[in-house]
């Protein structure tokens, strides 16, 4: 019944808006049966609309003039008879009935609510007056002389009349609120005697009852959380303690187990689902499996406090998914949807979480849409790039898959066939985006080789300005491609060596950017405080194989070419371009050249002009050498510029380069250095550091000098809590690795 009501008094507003106030009319008549005085609209022919449950006007019945008053609700009373004397009996609406196109909201037993003026419109008070042929059932209680018309349509005004003797009560029904229904939890319309109001949400009607009349919208609870109860009025009335914030917490507690509570059981599937594919490795000691769990947690619960001394677990998970990877041992399988979590969480995880997972993760992937992302690039996977066996659906996924599954296809196919996954890109690069061109152009960076230069040299001449740095920057890399030979004869002409004198290297730097260099990837406008020629010799011998050189400038090795002097100004211009070419062309002598000895000083450095240039050239020497340089460098300039450059090692800081981090801190502290200033230097040794160091570390947890009790906020107390911190995630480090590498018992 509410469902039909609802839908007749949608109706009812639809055909109202189209009609306009001619033609449905809000009349002061007498009171209905809820206690609020009538609302008759009026049809095209003179007569009153007819309601649902009310029988029409037979043929023959004279029509009622315009200015009658309208019928109520239980006007059609059980007992009363038409004209030709048979009873009426009021009728409930059936599934079949349709609301007549002047039917009002009182005719269905909704009240007019405030929300509702330009539904119901105002209209001038008729004199009271019966229509011939109609029975004293059916008859409206007469309005007496004088009284005031209805004014406006946001609630009857005139005084409320008793309904007629014998009426039946209209079942309540929501009111309408400004032309919409309401939600299904919104509460019923008061009834009664008196004029009829919208509905009391103030608060001390909230009060009076416990709760607010209304279900209050999810979104206005969740805009006063966000600014908080002090600077936006509460939605719900604060209980008798004052405890505004409570109250909307309280009030979303109840909304959401409404939402709860109305939630539809799941479909049952069609047909039952596929096994998962076994995991065919060894599971996980007992104690690793329960390392492993605490460390899920704790990335659960929102990681620890920095300035605690307990080790920071966030920070642990990666090693232990990479030494579990090493020993070969499979996942827990109650375990997998944490850890799947935990990847959708760090992107940095996802490889070795995924690998670690194993098929049961996929599996379980294919289930739920939150986990998709490790079917991206999985051969065969639902969501993700087909085998690279299977032709028919590679080259379906190329041409019908959104972005992002195609740049997953061809990484994937780079890295199995790069020849293939290069003809698969042809196949449609004339008719791909200049952004589209430009990442999958990038994706050929993997397994670059000299069968791409024609390719690359096609992309030369790309109408995309950022396509053709790209593509110059890749055939730069290849020292043999026609490309970089161009551009060595361009830096060539730039460098040589002076003719008299001391042995120096002269440059002089291109007058103009012609159209052949800028096709070959020179960009012809500097930046801003840079100037242009300046601009073109750097970008001339960046492009140029570092080959060049030694034969151009008497048959020196790199260290003898980089020690040369270089007048006029030009040196760091020039040692800045071969780092930036050793860097590209991953030339360890070049870059072993340009480093210099770790113990120079940082601003007068051989090449390179910034610590991150040296970072980047550390990543072409070997990992052993690479440590020692860096341990030479801390033990030489202290830790405050080394940040860069320890990120560059690979961990564990064994050896020589260990020592020189405890050191250096050990130093820090005695100096009185500021604590803060080292924690980054800290968390990467927390991580990084061998736990064989624990041990001289230990001396260190203590204050120096000894203090009973330090102040909570003192410098002493945080070097000694971070040394107690690094000293106990060391320990659990070795605990860990012990746990996954111990031979069962």
């Amino acid at each position: 019944m509410r469902d039909e009501t609802e839908g007749a008094a949608q109706q009812v507003a639809e055909q109202a808006a189209r009609q306009g106030d001619a033609s449905v009319r809000d009349t002061a008549g007498p009171a209905g049966p809820r206690g609020g005085p009538t609302c008759t609209p009026v049809e095209p022919d003179g007569g009153p609309a007819v309601s649902p449950g009310v029988p029409e006007r037979r043929p023959g019945t004279p029509a009622r003039p315009a200015d009658a008053s309208g019928l109520s609700d239980g006007a059609a009373t059980e007992g009363a008879s038409d004209s030709a004397g048979s009873p009426v009996l009021p009728r409930t609406p059936g599934p079949d009935d349709a609301p007549h196109p002047g039917v009002t909201s009182d005719h269905l037993g909704v009240t007019s609510a405030p929300g509702a003026a330009h539904i119901l419109a105002p209209a001038p008070a008729p004199a009271p007056t019966q229509a011939p042929g109609d029975s004293p059932g059916r008859a409206d209680a007469t309005r007496p002389a004088g009284s005031p018309a209805h004014g406006r349509a946001s609630g009857c005004k005139s005084a409320p009349a008793p309904a007629p003797t014998g009426s039946r009560p209209a079942r309540p029904v929501r009111a309408l609120a400004d032309g919409a229904l309401p939600g299904p939890d919104a509460a019923p319309q008061r009834s009664g005697s008196g004029p009829e109001t919208g509905p009391d949400t103030s608060p001390a009607a909230a009060s009076a009852t416990g709760t607010p009349p209304h279900p209050l919208p999810w979104e206005e609870l969740v805009k006063t959380a966000l600014l908080g109860t002090d600077r936006r009025a509460a939605p719900v009335p604060a209980g008798a303690d004052g405890n505004a914030p409570g109250a909307l917490l309280a009030a979303a507690a109840v909304r959401t187990v409404r939402y709860r509570a109305g939630l539809r059981p799941a479909v049952p599937a069609g047909a039952p689902l596929s096994a998962a594919r076994p995991d065919e490795r060894p599971p996980l000691p007992r104690a690793a499996r329960n390392r492993l769990a605490q460390l899920l947690a704790v990335r659960t619960a929102g990681g620890t406090d920095r300035r605690g001394a307990a080790p920071d677990l966030t920070e642990l998970l990666p090693q232990w998914l990479a030494t579990a990877l090493r020993q070969g041992f499979a996942a827990p399988p109650d375990l997998l949807p944490a850890l799947l979590d935990a990847a959708r969480a760090r992107t940095d995880l996802r490889p070795a979480a995924l690998a670690f997972a194993g098929p049961r993760a996929l599996w379980l992937a294919r289930l739920n849409p939150a986990w998709r992302f490790a079917l991206r690039g999985v051969p065969g996977g639902a969501a993700g790039t087909p085998a690279p066996e299977d032709a028919e659906g590679v080259a379906r996924l190329w041409e019908e898959g959104l972005f992002a599954e195609r740049v997953a296809l061809l990484g994937t196919l780079r890295e199995r066939d790069p020849a293939r996954a290069r003809e698969l890109l042809a196949t449609t690069w004339r008719t791909e985006r200049a952004e589209d061109r430009l990442l999958f152009l990038d994706s050929l960076r993997a397994g670059l080789g000299e069968a791409d230069e024609p390719f690359l040299d096609e992309a030369l001449a790309d109408r995309s300005r950022n396509v053709r740095s790209t593509a110059a920057e890749l055939l730069s890399a290849l020292p043999g491609s026609a490309l970089a030979g161009r551009m060595a004869e361009r830096a060539a002409s730039c460098v040589s060596l002076a003719l008299t004198g001391e042995p120096r290297i002269t440059v002089e730097a291109p007058h103009e950017c012609d159209a052949g260099m800028e096709r070959d990837g020179v960009t012809a406008k500097p930046p801003a405080n840079r100037g242009e020629r300046s601009w073109w010799f750097g970008q001339l011998v960046e492009a140029a194989p570092l080959a060049t050189w030694p034969a151009r400038l008497g048959g020196r090795t790199p260290e003898e070419v980089v020690a040369l002097p270089v007048d006029e100004g030009w040196q760091s211009e020039l040692h800045g371009a071969w780092c930036r070419a050793a860097v590209r062309q991953r030339d360890a002598a070049w870059s072993r050249a340009l480093l210099g000895a770790p113990g120079s000083p940082v601003a007068d450095g051989p090449g390179a002009v910034s610590l991150a240039e040296r970072a980047q050239l550390l990543g072409a020497l070997p990992d052993g050498e690479r440590a020692a340089w860096v341990a030479g460098f801390i033990a030489a300039h202290g830790l405050s510029d080394s940040f860069q450059l320890l990120a560059t090692c690979t961990a564990p800081w064994a050896g020589p380069l260990g020592a020189a981090v405890v050191d250096a801190l050990t130093t820090a502290r005695r100096a009185g250095g500021y604590p803060w200033s080292y924690s980054g230097i800290m968390g990467l040794a927390e991580r990084c550091l061998d736990p064989a160091e624990a041990p001289r570390l230990a001396t260190l947890t203590q204050p120096d000098p000894p203090v009973a009790d330090p102040p909570a906020n003192s410098t002493t107390a945080y070097w000694t809590d971070a040394f107690a911190r690094l000293t106990g995630t060391l320990r659990l480090r070795e605990a860990m690795h012990a746990e996954l590498t111990r031979p069962p018992a």
